[in-house]
């Protein structure tokens, strides 16, 4: 396990030097969450009906940034071809990238969201139950985009491919992670959506760093 957490921090190390990818995400969350409030107008129950979505949506889409550069730079230098060579299982070792990648992308859009939420006249219990999800859905956003990225490493047009690839795969983890919130505001519990996502999470926490590794070894020969 200290290989792993040696990955988990030389990516933190590397994601802090290129702020500016971090960052990029964490603002894009924040002005597309932010622009409809404005383009709606002061209406809240319209706000609080949408809200789920909108917050969940953004989410996904500031998660897919940073999923091209997920083994690029590695491919690039050669690193990830030490890194097959490595004694450790990669499988292992990926899911350090993998962890890294959800530190530096999903966790700060957890921790934004509730104070985004204000915007659109959430509760404190709505704003729970939105964290709770993305707590439970971000990562799998994660597990799941880290199998595309490494599907398309190396290919011409990546970008539009992953987002192709991992699109519909991400369709499950919205609609129980939106669903979760819109539950509570309805008063029907939320707890079977956010027990569904803690199924999808097990699930790809323990096949997705094997897909990812399968698909690495197809992307190096």
């Amino acid at each position: 396990m200290s290989a792993v957490f040696a990955i988990i921090r030389r990516d933190l190390l590397l994601a802090m030097r290129r702020k500016s990818e971090v960052l990029t995400a964490l603002f894009f969350f924040i002005i597309v969450v932010s622009l409809f409030p404005l383009g709606i107008g002061p209406e809240p129950a319209l706000l609080r009906k949408i809200a789920p979505g909108i917050l969940w949506v953004a989410a996904l889409l500031a998660t897919m940034l940073g999923l091209a550069r997920l083994f690029a730079p590695d491919h690039a230098d050669g690193t990830l071809e030490q890194m097959v060579l490595s004694p450790t299982p990669l499988g292992l070792l990926i899911a350090g990238k993998i962890a890294a990648h959800w530190i530096t992308t999903g966790l700060p859009l957890v921790l934004l969201a509730p104070v985004l939420g204000i915007q659109f006249d959430l509760d404190s219990g709505a704003q729970g139950i939105l964290v709770v999800s993305l707590l439970l859905g971000t990562p799998l956003l994660s597990l799941i985009g880290a199998i595309g990225a490494a599907l398309t490493l190396g290919l011409r047009g990546g970008g539009v491919l992953l987002s192709l690839l991992v699109l519909p795969l991400y369709v499950p983890t919205l609609i129980f992670g939106a669903g979760a919130v819109e539950a509570y505001i309805s008063g029907t519990g939320a707890g079977g959506h956010l027990s569904l996502l803690a199924a999808l999470l097990v699930l790809g926490g323990f096949f997705a760093p094997w897909a990812t590794t399968a698909a690495l070894r197809i992307a190096l020969e």
